[in-house]
């Protein structure tokens, strides 16, 4: 009788599954089977039953139909905006973000006196929270930076001559007036995707900057012809990264929670929840399509 004999493959591969096995539970328990119910619910009516509980009335796409035609906001806001203006802000903090955070991590890589002490004093905030400095600096200047937006830029000469002579249409400008006052928000928000960057930085082999001297490089043409090009995958992953925790924190997850919650129209909601994560696996989707282009060039 010949012996069955497990392959060093095979052993790998049944190695990669063990490891993977508690992310693939947790994914079927607590993503794909409440995704599953979702969208069994955004084809019912729910109301609670005579003896408690949920009773299901099967309605077709009807909550569908009434999320874009008759229900608004808590804002008094048509979905249809909603949408529009959540993928707007999308285009323009994403893409700020991810540079900002890029731009930290190159100042945080340089090597100078003290660098460990200048990363924990930037990291610390991060890490902790910025509500105890942004407290502080609410007592110091008086005034609510934070949560009205401040005048650090938005009443500011240089903001008034942007509006005036610069030509850039209100739409975007006033997103980026908007994260130049709440800088404080900006660095919390980029604050993972700085370290990603920090660790990837850190990775690349010191002799590809030696090349480049010898060869006669710039600072400026070593950063867009050995830095980007050995961290686009990187790059790609912070990108997408930061498109799902924008989305996590916008107001459409907020509406999705008044619905079902607050207004008790679960099927809405559920309905709601649904036509969000098309979006999300859409924009999600371009962003790989493009980027994921760019960084094969660069393999």
């Amino acid at each position: 009788m010949k012996k069955f004999r497990v392959t060093r493959d095979i052993r790998r591969k049944l190695y990669g599954l063990l490891f993977l096995s508690p992310f693939l539970i947790g994914f079927i328990m607590f993503f794909l089977i409440p995704i599953v119910r979702t969208v069994y619910y955004s084809f019912n009516s729910i109301s609670v039953g005579a003896m408690g509980g949920m009773e299901f009335t099967p309605n077709g796409i009807g909550n569908y139909v009434d999320l874009f035609t008759a229900e608004v906001t808590t804002e008094s806001q048509t979905l249809q905006e909603l949408f529009a203006n959540q993928n707007m802000d999308m285009l323009i903090s994403v893409p700020l973000i991810s540079i900002f955070s890029l731009f930290m991590a190159l100042l945080a890589n340089r090597k100078f006196k003290g660098r460990a002490v200048v990363r924990m004093i930037f990291f610390l905030p991060i890490v902790l929270g910025l509500s105890v400095v942004t407290d502080m600096l609410t007592m110091t200047t008086g005034s609510e930076l934070t949560e009205t937006g401040g005048s650090l830029f938005s009443d500011s000469t240089v903001s008034i001559m942007l509006l005036h002579y610069s030509g850039i249409p209100l739409r975007i400008l006033n997103p980026i007036m908007g994260y130049v006052d709440n800088i404080f928000d900006l660095i919390s928000q980029a604050g993972v995707q700085t370290l990603i960057y920090l660790t990837a930085l850190q990775s690349i082999s010191p002799s590809l900057y030696e090349v480049a001297k010898i060869e006669g490089a710039t600072t400026y043409e070593t950063f867009w012809k050995v830095t980007i090009p050995t961290i686009m995958h990187i790059i790609l992953f912070v990108v997408v990264y930061t498109v799902v925790e924008q989305f996590l924190n916008s107001k459409i997850a907020q509406e999705v929670y008044s619905f079902a919650f607050e207004q008790n129209k679960i099927g809405v909601g559920s309905a709601l929840s649904v036509v969000y994560i098309f979006n999300v696996l859409l924009v999600l989707g371009l962003v790989v399509l493009i980027l994921g282009k760019v960084a094969k060039k660069y393999e």
